[in-house]
């Protein structure tokens, strides 16, 4: 499968640029509730992604928590603890899920280096969810796994869905062949 089908290009990804400034960055992720954002070079280059943790910490050590300090900062100068390694479009489903396993969403990028959109961890689960069930109806899982299906509709339930969602749907395609 190809893992294009799951991307939401950079057209309605909020991103910024490595110009942009330490105040940019509180703002946009305030506006849209973003813990982690991807950063770009002017060019459009995927640099990495900065995150609420890397900026907490940048703002105490450096700034006292001064907002107006933190408009003089451009995202160039920040260190981001984190780098999000991107995936490149044509990487496996194996290589996708292995990086969103650990993180909300994967970049994605061409050939090129160039950011071409992201990948979020809720639709490869979603899809892997609907995809269980389907080949449920079509073939018998085998006991040992103890029911997937039935792992992951008692954690669709539970109010706490840290990892536990992916990591059941994960263990679930060493069955099931994703086409």
């Amino acid at each position: 499968m190809n893992i294009l089908f799951f991307i939401t290009p950079k057209c309605d990804v909020a991103y910024l640029t490595d110009q942009d400034t330490l105040r940019n960055v509180l703002e946009k992720m305030e506006y849209h509730h973003y813990s982690a954002i991807p950063i770009l070079s002017k060019e459009g280059k995927y640099i990495g992604t900065i995150t609420e943790g890397d900026l907490l910490w940048e703002i105490k050590n450096h700034f006292g928590l001064n907002l107006r300090e933190a408009e003089k900062v451009k995202l160039s100068e920040l260190k981001m603890n984190k780098h999000y390694n991107p995936v490149d479009i044509s990487s496996s489903m194996e290589d996708l899920l292995k990086k969103a396993l650990s993180r909300s969403f994967v970049p994605v990028v061409d050939d090129y280096g160039y950011f071409i959109g992201i990948i979020r961890r809720h639709e490869l689960v979603n899809y892997l969810y609907q995809y269980v069930n389907l080949a449920e109806k079509e073939t018998k899982v085998p006991k040992e796994t103890g029911g997937y299906r039935n792992i992951l509709i008692r954690r669709k339930h539970r109010k706490d869905y840290k990892n536990s969602d992916s990591t059941h749907a994960l263990k679930a395609t060493h069955y099931l062949r994703i086409p």
